[in-house]
């Protein structure tokens, strides 16, 4: 299973996605080629429809599709048990 996780460097919370997604995937017992995808400007942003950092895509489908006309370098926010939050808990990664 490949999965991606773009980002750009300014992201705060990129890398406790990654951590999150790492304890997720060995709470599940699966193993997955995680891609990390620094996307450079808004012009790659906008070729790779980036929904903001982190994203997790899962064989090139994002685990939280939502519809965008414009798309930009920018944090993503993911609503969570404890409130909004930089990045989705490993209970939320383990439910995708």
């Amino acid at each position: 299973m490949q999965i991606d996780l773009l980002y750009f460097d300014g992201c705060p919370s990129w890398q406790d996605g990654l951590e999150n997604l790492k304890a997720a995937l060995e709470a599940e017992r699966l193993q997955a080629d995680i891609r990390l995808l620094n996307v450079a400007d808004d012009v790659q942003s906008a070729h790779l429809k980036f929904l903001g950092s982190p994203s997790f895509c899962v064989e090139g489908v994002d685990l939280y599709p939502e519809e965008r006309e414009a798309y930009s370098l920018s944090c993503r926010i993911y609503i969570t048990p404890q409130g909004a939050k930089g990045a989705p808990t490993v209970e939320m990664l383990r439910k995708k």
